[in-house]
């Protein structure tokens, strides 16, 4: 499923091409027809994203809601169109591109209301200018939950999944099945400001790359082509290959049906160290 850094990226790109004029919308699914006939040939006024939801707005009342789900793609093409291939749930077309949405988990029109009611049920995206994070350090702070978790829940963090999830427990050095409640202000700020980082450095490069270059076999001088790994993430599928940074054998469990994997040695405790303390 893609992470909140690849829907933020895709708006943004919607943006560039497509908002501020009108935009041809049909549904050769025909699973659509209703919601592309109400906003064809409308101006596309903006487009957002809220961790996993993408949020196409044609004015009041008036907002395509999609979610990729596990199986959505969005792909944006050059003009001229081609005959549409495939389940095409919807087809967007402006003055230069076009773009083809299949597979989607959700794709419907929502008017204020309906919108409104399904941000209230998103968390904070670390993302978007209006996250507060007070609000997230206070469900933490109410929460026996694992960070493990917690972390997952989109109610509490929106655009969190696996990848991500992984390797900011890492990159602080916490323990994931440290209770929520039992972070201390320090480790949370860490925990927040690292998955800060990675959101935008992943937006800005249109994948995830989490290793810092002294810990990249790839990046060493000269490059150390015998390691283990050569991977761009420190925890994230690579169970029993060697730590990066102390060594020890990559750990995976499935908690709560989702793969979680971590270090042992370098993820012992329930207080965030950095990187740089290790």
């Amino acid at each position: 499923m893609p992470e909140g850094h690849t829907v933020h990226r895709l708006a943004r790109l919607q943006r560039r091409r497509y908002a501020g004029r009108p935009v041809a919308v049909s549904s050769p699914q025909r699973r659509f027809t209703t919601g592309a006939e109400i906003v064809d040939g409308r101006v596309l006024v903006d487009v957002q994203a809220h961790g996993k939801h993408l949020f196409q707005h044609y004015g009041p009342d008036t907002t395509v809601h999609v979610h990729l789900g596990l199986w959505g793609r969005f792909p944006n093409r050059t003009l001229p169109q081609e005959p549409p291939r495939g389940q095409v749930r919807m087809r967007m077309v402006g003055e230069t591109h076009y773009a083809d949405l299949r597979g989607p988990a959700a794709c419907e029109l929502l008017d204020d209301v309906g919108m409104k009611e399904l941000r209230a049920r998103l968390g904070e995206d670390p993302l978007r200018d209006d996250a507060d994070p007070a609000r997230v350090r206070e469900r933490f702070a109410r929460s026996r939950v694992p960070l493990a978790a917690l972390l997952m829940d989109q109610s509490v963090i929106a655009g969190i999944g696996n990848v991500f999830r992984a390797e900011t427990l890492f990159r602080t050095g916490l323990d994931p099945m440290t209770p929520a409640r039992d972070l201390d202000d320090r480790s949370f700020a860490l925990l927040w400001d690292d998955l800060t980082e990675m959101l935008r450095d992943g937006e800005r490069r249109g994948r995830i790359e989490t290793l810092r270059p002294e810990h990249d076999p790839a990046q060493l001088a000269p490059p150390d082509r015998g390691a283990v790994c050569a991977s761009v993430v420190y925890a994230y599928r690579r169970t029993g290959q060697p730590c990066l940074v102390c060594g020890a054998p990559i750990a995976h469990a499935e908690v709560r049906t989702r793969n979680l994997f971590w270090c042992p040695g370098c993820q012992a405790g329930g207080s965030a160290r950095p990187l740089t303390e290790r």
